[in-house]
């Protein structure tokens, strides 16, 4: 099944089902794909086809035209700003994966291909995603001081986590334009590629994911969650149970058969 959220004038978010890979393309690149309260809605509902679907095993989120996005569109975002509102309805999955009272978290993982002007929102999607492939030409910036507001779709947490105290003032603070190169040291990004490599290379990351069990893959990416959440001891109490659930599922039966008859596995996600 393929979903696209779109109206004329005020972009879309399109879901493209890909085998077990889910392409999501931010769409609005004559406002550089600046986000729009319908976007915004489109991309929860495109992660909750992600999540919803059991055919899927992972999402890549990407962008047409020349850049990722160029942030909020804010004159369309200040009354729900004012209201301490998000643009989307209860229920859906939160793309930026804060665990906010009323929307779902993803479970499955996300790879991102980014380019171009990166701006706010862009890079919390980024950050809120497990793996970021970044172009060489990409300019970011988390510019929400400059506008009289603070960042809430997570750069507050996660610049400081991904990068330390003082990187994460730096660029918090001032609000400054920074590289591809800057965006690596910063541990923001796990990749720079040249310009118009970046799709490919996360989509060729993400089916090298989705070839593995699908029931092991979540389970490890929300190991490794809990980990930085909760800390270290709430993640290892859980080890021995969560290795028993999986080692009696199909998937292990298989891993073990793909094994002995030196083979891929073909694996189910049961």
């Amino acid at each position: 099944m393929n979903t696209t959220t779109q109206t004329n004038t005020e972009g879309s978010v399109d879901a493209h089902v890909d085998g077990h890979v889910l392409r999501i393309a931010i769409n609005r690149p004559s406002k550089m794909n600046g986000f729009t309260p319908v976007m915004y809605e489109g991309m929860a509902r495109a992660y909750a086809q992600l999540e919803d679907d059991p055919n899927l095993r992972v999402g890549v989120l990407y962008a047409e035209g020349d850049h990722f996005t160029a942030g909020l569109d804010l004159p369309k975002f200040a009354e729900y700003m004012r209201q301490g509102k998000k643009a989307a309805p209860w229920g859906l999955v939160d793309a930026t994966d804060l665990g906010v009272q009323g929307w779902r978290r993803r479970t499955k993982p996300m790879v991102v291909a980014v380019k171009g002007v990166t701006y706010t929102i862009g890079i919390e999607l980024m950050l809120a995603a497990d793996i970021v492939i970044a172009a060489d030409n990409c300019k970011f910036s988390q510019l929400e001081v400059k506008r009289g507001i603070m960042a809430t779709g997570g750069a507050t947490l996660r610049f400081a986590e991904r990068a330390g105290l003082g990187n994460a003032m730096l660029h918090l603070l001032t609000g400054d334009v920074f590289d591809a190169q800057e965006a690596l040291r910063l541990n923001f990004v796990q990749k720079v590629v040249p310009a118009g490599q970046e799709l490919d290379e996360a989509l060729r990351i993400a089916r090298q994911i989705a070839a593995n069990a699908p029931l092991a893959v979540v389970a490890t990416r929300q190991s490794v969650l809990k980990t930085i959440e909760q800390g270290p001891l709430a993640a290892s109490s859980e080890f021995m149970a969560v290795q028993a659930r999986l080692a009696n599922t199909d998937d292990a039966k298989e891993g073990v058969q793909s094994f002995i008859e030196r083979r891929d596995a073909n694996f189910q996600g049961r």
